[in-house]
Parts: C-alpha cells; sequence; structure tokens
C-alpha cells in the first residue's frame, strides 16, 4: 500500500468523525439547555480522534494479523460509552444517540482503513442526516396515527409476504397472455410505494410547509385530490393564486411521476418518451413559477388534509383497475391495431394515469408495441388526465381560479400536442 492512499484513508476517517462530531456539538449548542454542552461527551475533536483510531487499529491489525486488536477498541470503547451513561442517567439524563455515533465513527475508521472509503463517506453522511432531521422524525412520529401505522403493516405484508407467493408468467392464451399475477401485484406495489412515500414526506414536513410544496407532494399522493380540495377554497378571498399554484404544481407533478414510471421500468421506453413528457410538466412549472411571482404575498398554508393512501382495499382495487386497462390495450392491440392502443389510452387517462402508463410499459416490454406509439399514449393519457382535472377545476373552482389557470391548462395541451407530434 503507498503513502499517498494511507493518506487517503486516514484523511477520509479523520473527515467522517470531524464531521459528526461537529453535528453533535452544534445539535447540543442549538438546544441548549442547563446541561446541554456539560453532558455532551465528545465534540468535533473527539469524534475526530475516535475514528481515526478506529483506523489506527484496523491497521494494527492488519500489520499483526491480529483482529482482536481492532475489537478490543471497539469493547473499550463501549465499555468507556456504558460508564458514562450511568453517570449521565444518575443525572436524569437519557438517550444514547451520541454515544451510538462514537460507535459508529469508530467502525467507520476501521472501514476506511479496509479501502471502503466510499461506503464509509456514505455512510458518514447518512449518519449526520440521521442525527440531523431529529426535529423531523419526532413531527412525523407525532403525526402518525394508528391508522398509519395498520397502513404501513398492510404495505409490508403486501411487498413483502404476499408479492413473492404469487406465480410468474402469464396463464392463459392471447390476449389474456398479458395477466401476469406477479408482475401486476409488483406494479400495485411500486405505485403504492410512491403514493405512500408521498404521504410520508407530507407527515414529516408538515401540511403548513407552503402552498408550493402542497402541490409537490399532494402531486405525488393524488394530484386529482388536490384540485378537489383546492377548487373548492377557491371562492375564499385573497388565496386564489395561491390556489393555483399548488393546483398547477399538482398538474406536472403529474407528468414527472410518469417519467419516473418509465424511468425505472423501460430505459428505451424512457429514451421516446422523455422530451414531451418532460417538456409538458416543464410548462407546468414554468405556468406555477409565473402565478408564483405575480402573485400578492398571502399565507395560503395547510390547505390539504390527506388521508392516508394506502390500505389493502385500495390496493386490491388499483390492481384489478390494472389489470382490466391491460387487458383491454391487450385486447385493442390484437384486434384493432395501433388506433386500439391510443383509444384505450385515451379512456384511460380519465380513471387512472397510474394503470395505463404501467400497460404502455408491460406491452412494449412485451414487443409487441413500438415505443414511437406507446409515447403517444403516455402523453395522451396524461393530457386527458389533466384535461380531466381542469373539468373539476373548471365545475367546483371561483371565476377567478378558472381564469388563472386557464391559460396554463391551454399551455401544457399545447406543449403536448407540438412535442409528442415530433416522434
Amino acid at each position: 500500500m503507498s503513502e499517498i492512499d494511507l493518506f487517503i484513508r486516514f484523511g477520509a476517517a479523520l473527515a467522517i468523525g470531524f464531521s459528526i462530531g461537529l453535528q453533535r456539538e452544534f445539535s447540543h449548542r442549538e438546544g441548549r439547555d442547563a446541561h446541554s454542552i456539560d453532558t455532551l461527551p465528545a465534540g468535533e475533536r473527539t469524534f475526530a480522534l475516535l475514528a481515526l483510531s478506529g483506523a489506527l487499529a484496523a491497521m494494527a491489525s492488519d500489520q499483526f494479523r491480529q483482529p482482536l486488536i481492532f475489537f478490543g477498541l471497539v469493547l473499550a470503547i463501549g465499555l468507556l460509552l456504558v460508564v458514562g451513561y450511568v453517570f449521565k442517567a444518575r443525572n436524569q439524563h437519557f438517550g444514547m444517540t451520541t454515544e451510538a455515533a462514537i460507535l459508529v465513527s469508530v467502525l467507520l475508521g476501521g472501514l476506511c482503513y479496509w479501502n471502503y472509503v466510499g461506503l464509509a463517506v456514505a455512510l458518514g453522511v447518512t449518519t449526520v442526516l440521521i442525527l440531523s432531521i431529529k426535529l423531523e422524525t419526532d413531527r412525523l412520529v407525532t403525526a402518525l396515527t394508528r391508522e398509519d401505522i395498520f397502513a404501513a403493516l398492510q404495505f409490508a405484508v403486501i411487498s413483502i409476504i404476499v408479492l413473492p407467493l404469487l406465480p410468474s408468467g402469464p396463464l392463459l392464451p392471447p390476449p389474456f397472455d398479458v395477466l401476469d399475477p406477479f408482475k401486476i401485484w409488483l406494479m400495485v406495489v411500486f405505485i403504492s410505494g410512491i403514493s405512500f412515500l408521498g404521504y410520508l414526506m407530507i407527515k414529516l414536513l408538515g401540511n403548513e410547509t407552503g402552498i408550493g410544496i402542497t402541490g409537490v407532494l399532494g402531486g405525488l399522493v393524488s394530484s386529482t385530490a388536490v384540485t378537489l380540495a383546492l377548487s373548492r377554497r377557491s371562492k375564499e378571498k385573497g388565496i386564489v393564486r395561491a390556489l393555483a399554484v399548488a393546483i398547477m404544481v399538482a398538474w406536472a407533478i403529474m407528468f414527472a411521476r410518469v417519467l419516473f414510471q418509465v424511468a425505472v421500468l423501460n430505459i428505451e421506453l424512457l429514451r421516446a418518451s422523455w422530451f414531451p413528457l418532460l417538456a409538458s410538466g416543464l410548462a407546468g412549472f414554468g405556468f406555477a413559477a409565473y402565478l408564483w411571482f405575480s402573485r400578492p404575498r398571502s399565507p395560503a398554508n395547510g390547505l390539504v388534509q390527506f388521508s392516508n393512501p394506502f390500505s389493502l382495499g385500495t390496493a386490491l382495487g388499483f390492481g384489478l383497475i390494472y389489470a382490466m386497462v391491460l387487458l383491454v390495450s391487450r385486447a385493442a392491440q390484437l384486434y384493432l391495431g395501433d388506433q386500439g392502443v391510443l383509444l384505450s389510452s385515451f379512456i384511460a387517462g380519465f380513471a387512472d394515469v397510474n394503470a395505463i402508463t404501467l400497460t404502455l410499459v408491460e406491452l412494449t416490454n412485451n414487443g409487441g408495441l413500438s415505443t414511437q406509439v406507446a409515447t403517444q399514449g403516455l402523453v395522451l393519457a396524461a393530457v386527458t388526465n389533466t384535461v380531466f382535472k381542469g373539468l373539476l377545476m373548471l365545475q367546483l373552482g371561483s371565476q377567478g381560479l378558472r381564469k388563472t389557470l386557464l391559460p396554463g391548462l391551454a399551455l401544457i395541451l399545447l406543449v403536448a400536442a407540438v412535442t409528442v407530434g415530433l416522434f
């Protein structure tokens, strides 16, 4: 091993330990109370030295071919932390976050010497992140309900227990050959996971984080729900433009969500469809930015109350919708050709853009549908879904909201029509 390699590894250990220690000391100073600084067992210098000691112990173990040297250091530090915690607990100071961070720093120092520098740095950054989001995680725990916990358990059951038990492969001849139980349920897990993640982010950040975040996270959960809720509130004075921003952002996020789903499931289709989908989404974001910077500043936080988007019934319902859209689109392709696929995309967009997106991806994966037709179907379904939400806005929203959002709706439709025509 060259000296340069050694300097890099020991330098990485020092940097990781210093970063973790800096966060710990900053956290204690920020949450200052009568004993907060006195009870801090280690600061940035101590953490840096501890990580360095981990790297040195790993080097000694390697040189003397005796792994007990490293484990002896970890054991000794662990015993010291136990003794320190006992004294701290006598003064009614509980919690072992800093003590756990000390052990992690020592172990990451060892990883650096063993040439897992990239992994050690990634874990170090993750550790600092975990230590830094205490307020957010406390808020999440406070905001969670019994129903949320039960929904999370249900999601774990369908993704970890049910999914592996389902048969894989087509069970019936065409057009029923697309009904693969394993793939269908895998897509249920995929879509449910996206919505559930958006819901958890709302819980984590709080529903008072601003109108822009409401549109972004609400679009991940349900852009239709955002449109319904905010359109109904648009008759309140002084917040029409703020509501329009959130609705437009939610519409734009729908295009981003479709793009993400395609990117995960079919990279070839992504290469064909990214431009019209991205352009349409950027048109929505651009119009939302125009509304944001031109609106008078008025409070419009906490405008939407989201319920948990996941339940076993919801998952089963989406699975049925997806299977039906998949079957209808496959039959339309077999008996009506590409025009049948586009027709099914148009109709399905009114119901659920997720289902038709996954259907077009699956038909393309099977080799029976060209990426050009699939791209047209994706954009058509997304546009249809946007038109449907626009109709909801026109029906439920105030005159001011309609006048504000109609140009943005027309802009998205125009950009989608022009860009998809290029393929």
